[in-house]
């Protein structure tokens, strides 16, 4: 006999989850170049024009400004979302055209790894179902050794794009640099080489010399690739998790959507209840950034 899922732990598409644009904003993608069909998400602001001294002419409306956005389609108007299908595997395309992994059957959860040990598990997101990856045989699958290889990838190009935060765009529109403010924003490097453009090449020998991570496990691929060095943009970690108390797997979504819609670049799932391998399967095929875990609590 098929096991139910219990209403109160597990999402229903009827449940809500916290969705549309943020106000005074509107979602953009930016375009790849080594590779077109990557879309590179950011937060467009319009912005009005300075007030201006008495007797001066009124400013012209400054061009509107992009900002690095965490959100994911949570914030896409033109996205369809269903927490049973999970987000659209984004890297989808970008593994298969590797030709260095292979798939394989995936695991249904068991009654011990959700913290129980007669009962039947709870419905585990299909996990069981669905085939994973694994790498090919003497195969390498990650950024660093693609990288040491002098391949740009993918998710190389796009955190490129990300982190140069639409400086071209502005350059080719004809909009002026402010000298003062960019001296003032740039701040002590530290000996820290940071070029004027971020470009995949120069992620690429971050990443290769062991200077920056690019964080894109090959059975997430959901995420929008990002990356954490030095000579890159502060990222943000924000920590959500359930308790022997209270929340459902429902409310953990939730809180990671929430975590993201307010600039988590990466959420770290601290759960202590139960449930916790179902729970983290939703957060993960839920989730638009990476996925940290504390395996265990004594």
């Amino acid at each position: 006999m098929a096991h139910t899922p219990d209403p109160h732990i597990l999402p229903s598409s009827s449940h809500h989850i916290s969705h549309g644009p943020l106000p005074g904003s509107t979602k953009v993608y930016l375009p790849g170049t080594l590779f077109p069909d990557i879309r590179v998400p950011f937060r467009r602001i319009d912005l009005t024009a300075r007030a201006t001294r008495k007797g001066q002419t009124a400013a012209e409306t400054p061009a509107p400004l992009l900002v690095y956005d965490t959100s994911g389609p949570y914030t896409d108007p033109e996205a369809t979302l269903n927490l049973e299908r999970g987000l659209a595997p984004l890297r989808k395309s970008w593994l298969d055209a590797r030709n260095d992994t292979e798939w394989m059957a995936g695991r249904r959860s068991r009654p011990e790894d959700d913290g129980g040990s007669t009962s039947a598990p709870a419905d585990d997101h299909g996990a069981g179902d669905r085939l994973v990856r694994r790498a090919l045989s003497g195969r390498n699958v990650s950024q660093m050794h693609y990288a040491r290889q002098g391949i740009i990838t993918p998710e190389m190009e796009f955190v490129s794009i990300r982190e140069n935060l639409h400086r071209q765009q502005l350059r080719d529109a004809g909009v002026q640099a402010d000298a003062e403010r960019e001296s003032r924003l740039r701040g002590n490097p530290w000996g820290a080489c940071i070029p004027d453009d971020i470009s995949p090449e120069f992620v690429r020998n971050e990443i290769a010399i062991g200077r920056a991570i690019l964080p894109a496990n090959i059975n997430h691929p959901e995420i929008e690739p990002m990356i954490i060095g030095r000579n890159f943009l502060v990222k943000v970690n924000a920590n959500i998790g359930n308790s022997a108390v209270s929340s459902s797997i429902a409310e953990e979504v939730e809180k990671l959507v929430w975590s993201t819609r307010w600039g988590a670049d990466t959420v770290m799932d601290l759960s202590t209840g139960r449930n916790i391998h179902t729970t983290r399967e939703w957060i993960l095929r839920n989730s638009s950034v990476p996925i940290g875990t504390v395996p265990l609590y004594q």
